[in-house]
């Protein structure tokens, strides 16, 4: 961990326009800067730089953040890791927390690793130049069609023929053979006598080195020239300190800042694949090669984009096996569609003979969403067979199970019935069962059955918010809700996300950090007005009631910001969000305080005299709604919730408490509307 000093050093030192200026270039406007944004395609400049705030906003895309948050999205490095590289430009030392002996030894290996990967990487890249490197390695390169661009830009190689000639260079270099082994780079063989003592695990092989995100070699794929069935043609660096193949994406490095732009990633499967395509022209894709698909290359995707197009070669066995992939994918809530190519071709042979617009357009007007994808692959084996044809409509359901979101899950439901002619209520029921196979397992018959019905009732409110709850013999159909407490606090945590009540939580706390320091005027009465604290007005008001904010972001600020004001008897400086550690407040800071900034008044309204207020202006007006909607709505949130759990309630006692609850509750919200609505 940084300490904080050390973060507050960084913060202070960061000059948003001179970080921002090290990857794009900047004009100035005004007292801001602009540019196109970085982050995606676009002719005319949205993109700003405030020096005065200290931040940056895309008006386009919506991206925005500190320096620190900039270098982040750029690069795609970690929280920390952009910290370091802000401090390095500036000559800020780091200091982070004494690690332990153990700690500091791994960390020291793990740098003499990369260091000797460095050095095997550029070793491999001199072997071109040999005229052993240059008949096979350039031979093959070019036989695949790949320019010298394209072999500069990835670093492709060669490694030697000769058994032990990379190790043996490697040692005379000084670098020690723990690392050599380590590394996967070099076998060191058990028993003397058997050709010498060492070997390389890549020896004439052509060499595509792995790159971590942000661009350190960790690993190699190694393809042997070899004709003979017994060597295997790709073989690829072992798992090490240094590489885990489940965590990394090939060519993540030379794609991320084109996901970004394009807000799409393209997966493929192997190196060549993505080399083609990079030269063609199309730099936002990646491969999961050595492995199949996992979770965590899903994740690493997610970092950049929510978007994923799967591309597929006309291998219809490979293509089953691969359609795992698609479920994961989805099930880390990911969007996925699917693109097969003519028989016969696969990414790379398809992207070396067409250039990056026909690519580009071949694939937007053949991807497809997965359950098209699916059905018409899986359909094509099932002909007229009821029984292969219930096997596809499995696997749909299936894949449809496995999303997050029930909105999204209730588009699809209904595009599957339409597609494959179901009733939506039976794909309802057996997407319900299927999550709740998956959610409890060998639970109980009883947990089983009410999980069931809970997910049935979730599905039906995200297809229809009013539908009525569905009785069966086994009882009613619907979801059980928690049981809400008056005391100490009213919270709906429990209750799910409220699209609007998010949404005044968003505007109360857009209040806080724009005007908490402030005072605006209220209208008592026509006769009295008083001056009121922002701050004071929306924290007072919100704590007489006991009522704490759903969303977990706008809650976490909502409280840091309270704990300060409370502490300090001050509202706390915007700059405290715009730096905070946490990058996901700092970008929502970012977005309040630019909210509503590209306005601006008609020059036939200046022309006319016609004068339109500011917000600050209508502070006297805004906040006392703001704040009396808000407290309705979660009332009246708990107030729904409760009359729902009465419909399944069996015993007298147990409906007379919920009655007794929602009598108070009512109460509330009455007391709300009397001692607001008569003044605003």
């Amino acid at each position: 961990m940084i300490d904080r000093q050390t973060v507050d050093r960084i913060f202070a030192a960061a000059n948003i326009v001179d970080v921002v200026s090290d990857f794009v270039t900047l004009k100035k406007r005004g007292v801001n800067y602009m540019a196109c944004c970085p982050f995606h395609n676009e002719k005319t400049p949205s993109f700003v730089v405030s020096p005065s705030k200290g931040l940056y906003k895309c008006f386009g895309c919506g991206k925005g953040g500190n320096a620190v948050g900039f270098v982040m999205e750029h690069e795609g490095l970690s929280y920390v890791e952009a910290l370091k590289w802000v401090a390095k430009k500036y000559g800020i030392e780091v200091k982070e927390r004494e690690q332990t002996e153990e700690e500091r030894q791994r960390n020291d290996d793990r740098e003499s690793m990369m260091v000797v990967t460095s050095w095997a990487n550029q070793y491999f890249v001199e072997q071109l130049k040999t005229d052993e490197g240059r008949s096979i390695g350039v031979g093959y390169f070019r036989e695949r069609g790949f320019t010298d661009a394209t072999i500069a830009k990835f670093q492709l190689g060669y490694c030697p023929a000769k058994g032990d000639a990379m190790t043996q260079a490697a040692l005379k270099e000084g670098y020690r053979e723990e690392f050599l082994v380590g590394t996967g780079l070099t076998i060191k063989r058990e028993a003397s006598g058997y050709g010498g003592e060492y070997y390389d695990r890549f020896c004439g092989r052509v060499m595509f080195p792995v790159h971590s995100l942000a661009g350190r070699v960790i690993a190699f794929g190694g393809r042997t020239l070899r004709t003979d069935k017994k060597v295997a043609k790709y073989l690829n660096s072992p798992e090490s300190e240094i590489y885990h193949k489940s965590n990394t994406l090939y060519g993540i490095y030379f794609a991320k800042k084109a996901i970004t732009q394009f807000n799409r990633c393209i997966l493929v499967e192997g190196y060549t694949d993505v080399l083609q395509m990079h030269q063609s022209g199309v730099e936002n894709v990646v491969a999961s090669s050595g492995t199949s698909l996992t979770v965590e290359q899903i994740k690493l995707i997610k970092r950049f984009t929510k978007n994923v197009t799967v591309i597929y070669d006309g291998d219809a066995a490979g293509i089953k096996a691969s359609m795992r992939g698609i479920d994961m994918i989805l099930r880390e809530g990911l969007t996925v569609r699917c693109v097969l190519l003519p028989d016969g071709e696969d990414p790379d042979s398809f992207a070396r003979a067409h250039n990056a617009t026909e690519l580009q357009a071949y694939i937007e007007e053949h991807e497809e969403d997965f359950i098209s994808f699916k059905t018409r692959i899986l359909l094509g084996d099932a002909a007229e067979d009821p029984i292969k044809r219930a096997e596809v409509i499995a696997s749909v359901v299936e894949s449809i199970a496995t999303i997050p979101e029930a909105i999204t899950r209730s588009v699809f439901i209904r595009e599957c019935a339409r597609k494959l002619e179901i009733d939506e209520d039976i794909l309802i029921r057996e997407v319900a069962r299927k999550r709740v196979t998956m959610v409890d397992g060998q639970a109980g018959r009883e947990a089983v059955d009410n999980r069931l019905r809970k997910e049935q009732f979730v599905q039906r409110q995200a297809v229809d918010p009013n539908a009525a709850p569905i009785h069966s013999p086994e009882g009613p159909v619907m979801e059980p809700a928690a049981p809400i407490d008056l005391a100490p606090k009213l919270s709906f945590a429990e209750q799910g996300l409220n699209r609007e009540l998010e949404q005044l939580e968003r505007e109360l706390v857009g209040y806080l950090l724009k005007y908490g320091g402030e005072n605006f005027d209220f209208e008592m009465s026509p006769t009295e007005i008083v001056s009121l604290s922002v701050a004071e007005t929306i924290i007072g008001d919100l704590e007489m009631d006991r009522i704490e904010m759903h969303s977990p972001l706008y809650r976490q600020v909502y409280e840091e910001y309270v704990r300060f004001y409370r502490e300090e008897n001050r509202a706390p400086e915007v700059n405290r969000f715009i730096n905070h550690p946490s990058p996901e407040v700092a970008a929502l800071a970012v977005d309040l305080l630019t909210e509503g900034e590209t306005y601006a008044p008609s020059r036939m309204w200046e022309r006319y005299e016609i004068r339109v207020s500011t917000e600050r202006e209508r502070l006297g007006e805004a906040i006392p709604k703001a704040i009396t909607i808000y407290k309705s709505k979660v009332v009246s949130s708990i107030i729904a919730s409760l009359q729902k759990e009465l419909l399944g309630i069996e015993t007298m006692e147990e409906a007379q408490e919920i009655v007794r609850r929602l009598d108070s509750l009512n109460e509330l919200r009455k007391n709300i509307y009397e001692k607001y609505l008569r003044t605003v």
